[in-house]
């Protein structure tokens, strides 16, 4: 276990900071939290699930920590645009770990919150706390409760029954500090019965310093509820993002979740999806990008609870240059979840000097049950080149087009016409080694 003395002592020393800076909502489950992460400790290569991903190095960093919540001085939409042309959104920054009180989202029908989880919880108390840091608690992973001593503020979306959003909800979450910074991120999600959300979360660091992202989501869909849930990372090299992501999905709702990450530093993401309504359908995708040295460890378990409910399964990963990558994807079927239905593959593409670790796996305790799993791994089709040359196109531009063509299927699962386009097209220039800006990003080191 990686010693987390130093942070246990801070926590002890700015605890009062930290309270009076949160509400209620935030400081209820704050001290069980930080008693489990004292318990637990940080994640070490030691445990089965992080034997492939290192953290001790990055946590032996000497980050600062912004607990007195001191203003960033960057308004980002003066530095920053990341829409999605022709995909209208209602956009919502994140600086750090704080939501940044600009422009307000608009048009959304009553009785939905979306904004700052501090300031939700205060006046909403009430309607928050039953979801709050429930999926979480029960973790086993030190990070999650680690998040949970220090955490100040995060991204609410509440959506009452029935109701269905029209405009997508668009989270950007800037990294920006004049030294090396470590952030507690929250983000909670509720979709009651019978509503409907999308919701699409970026990730840049505009920051030259090493930044660390610990990020908590805990996300709940009601009865015959459904929600589309992206995820895009395109931060620099010196970024590390560890997140843990909680799902509980309820009778007859259905998920989609797309993962893409097109530039990172260190990456870890974990991903809870528990099927515990009849009738529950989860559809998971992701896609990497690799180079240079970057690293990338998705962990997906999908649990069925229950009889009748669907899961699949299908994450891709590209790596060149001496970059690596992580997939550990666990189904777990459990005794009374008969006629479940659940699938698993996990596909990737490898340069000679890139390594990746595929760790599939299925528990299954119950008899009547349609599964499957499978990892392939390997290099260019050398057959496919040759084809290609052979009809006159460039080494350089085969091998993009053989790599292009290996993601789209993940890409397609993108249901938002105008963001599956954006993505195709990033993906492009990203293979081609161009810029990957957004549309008006003016940062720098989103390429």
């Amino acid at each position: 276990m990686i010693t987390p003395k130093a942070y246990i002592d801070l926590y002890h020393e700015y605890e009062s900071v930290i309270r009076a800076s949160s509400g209620d909502l935030l400081n209820a489950p704050r001290s069980a939290a930080f008693q489990s992460f004292e318990r637990i400790g940080f994640p070490s290569t030691s445990m089965e699930a992080y034997k492939d991903c290192d953290l001790k190095p990055i946590l032996e960093t000497d980050f600062g920590m912004n607990l007195r919540q001191l203003d960033i001085p960057v308004n980002p939409q003066e530095v920053f645009s990341c829409e999605v042309p022709n995909l209208s959104t209602n956009l919502i920054f994140l600086i750090n770990d704080q939501f940044y009180q600009g422009d307000k989202p608009h048009h959304l029908p009553e009785g939905v919150l979306c904004g700052s989880l501090k300031e939700m919880g205060k006046t909403h108390q009430a309607l928050l706390a039953p979801y709050f840091a429930t999926l979480s608690a029960t973790s086993n992973d030190g990070m999650v409760h680690f998040n949970g001593g220090f955490v100040q503020d995060g991204f609410v979306l509440y959506v009452p029954a029935n109701m269905h959003l029209e405009k997508p909800i668009q989270v950007i979450n800037v990294l920006k500090a004049p030294e090396d910074m470590l952030v507690q991120r929250r983000i909670l999600v509720i979709l009651e019965t019978g509503a409907h959300a999308r919701l699409l979360l970026c990730d840049h660091n505009l920051s030259g310093n090493h930044m660390m992202a610990n990020q908590v989501a805990e996300v709940f869909v009601g009865d015959s509820a459904s929600l589309e849930y992206y995820e895009l990372e395109m931060n620099n090299q010196v970024t590390t993002r560890v997140s843990n992501t909680f799902f509980r999905l309820e009778s007859a709702s259905t998920l989609r979740m797309n993962q893409v990450v097109l530039s990172n530093g260190f990456t870890r993401n974990n991903a809870t999806i528990t099927l515990i309504g009849e009738g529950a359908e989860a559809n998971l995708s992701g896609v990497v990008l690799g180079e240079r040295n970057q690293f990338t460890d998705n962990h997906v378990l999908v649990d069925h609870a229950v009889p009748h409910c669907t899961s699949n399964q299908l994450y891709k990963y590209v790596l060149d240059d001496t970059s690596n990558g992580v997939f550990g994807g666990s189904i777990l079927v459990r005794g009374d979840a008969q006629k479940t239905k659940a699938n698993q593959s996990n596909k990737n593409l490898c340069s000679h000097s890139a390594r990746m670790r595929a760790r599939p796996q299925l528990e299954i305790y119950a008899d009547d049950v349609v599964c499957s799993h499978g990892s392939a791994t390997g290099q260019m089709d050398e057959n496919a080149l040759f084809y290609m040359r052979s009809r006159g196109i460039s080494a350089e531009e085969a091998k993009l087009l053989l790599k292009y063509a290996f993601t789209t299927d993940v890409i397609d699962t993108i249901s938002l016409a105008p963001l599956r386009d954006r993505m195709r097209m990033l993906v492009e220039k990203r293979f081609r080694g161009e810029l990957i800006n957004c549309a008006g990003c003016a940062a720098s080191n989103c390429h």
